[in-house]
């Protein structure tokens, strides 16, 4: 009779301090993990509208080879030929030296635009550069 009472409580669940070091440990690791995904959700924004303003400054190039200028507003390009991710925002920008692309993500940290200025050599730091000139349009959804 000793023996079954004795094999009952073995065969018992666990304890409530096992359990609870169990679910200390996932939120550990829950603690760890969620910031290291979120900046990576961040460098993929950033990724896509790099990619963007350079497919964009391609088109703008290609415009200006078949036109000798570079087109007066955004209109003037095939709306096919533009693509942009999901989310993303590129305003053109026409100037004396030649053009300027602002990207931002909507999804993203819209504050913290990109810039793609033909005349200070391509893609630039986001932190010291803005679009000037006259806004001539924007592509996007």
């Amino acid at each position: 009779m000793l023996a079954r009472i004795r094999q009952r409580q073995e065969e018992d669940g666990f304890t409530l301090i096992e359990l609870l070091v169990v679910m200390i440990i996932i939120g550990i690791l829950a603690a760890i993990a969620i910031p290291i995904f979120l900046n990576q959700r961040k460098s993929a924004q950033d990724s896509a509208i790099k990619s963007d303003l350079r497919s964009t400054a391609t088109e703008v190039e290609s415009y200006y080879v078949t036109n000798q200028t570079y087109p007066a507003a955004a209109g003037d390009l095939t709306a096919g030929t533009v693509q942009t991710s999901p989310g993303v925002n590129i305003a053109y920008y026409v100037d004396v030296d030649g053009y300027c692309l602002l990207g931002t993500n909507v999804n993203g940290d819209a504050s913290q635009p990109w810039v793609y200025e033909s005349a200070g050599g391509g893609l630039q730091d986001k932190a010291t550069q803005t679009c000037g000139g006259t806004e001539s349009g924007s592509w996007g959804p």
